[in-house]
């Protein structure tokens, strides 16, 4: 078997306004916005770096229920990871640009790390794994 992990959808409130944070703030590229009619798009956002990697496909929060859930997809915890060559070349550039930190960069066994928040509240980990 060859399979690997393609999209994560992540509700957002407002395409746009997902696609100018996710592509100016943290960086990454739209790889698609087609519209598939009755106000949804298909919109995926993908970091820098090699191609093949797993993408955010953003989905509007139409029903109640999904406009709840806008931000506590993880219930509160972390989890989302974006992977990074050099953690401290990477940090200023994102809190420059406005990105909220929730904590000061740490080192742990596995890397070097600190957790923020997407605009909706996701909280992510910036990650440079250590030992490959």
């Amino acid at each position: 078997m060859n399979q690997r992990l393609a999209h994560v959808t992540v509700l957002v409130r407002n395409y746009d306004e997902a696609i100018a944070f996710y592509t100016n703030v943290l960086g990454f590229s739209l790889a698609a916005d087609a519209d598939l009619g009755d106000g949804k798009r298909w919109a995926v956002v993908v970091p820098q770096g090699p191609t093949g990697g797993c993408g955010l496909l953003l989905a509007e929060a139409h029903t109640e229920a999904e406009q709840r859930a806008v931000g506590q997809q993880g219930g509160g915890r972390v989890w989302l990871f974006l992977h990074t060559d050099d953690f401290w070349r990477d940090h200023p550039v994102l809190q420059a640009r406005g990105l909220r930190f929730l904590e000061v960069p740490r080192t742990e066994p596995y890397g070097h790390v600190a957790v923020f928040e997407d605009l909706y509240g996701n909280r992510w980990d910036l990650l440079e794994p250590l030992g490959g």
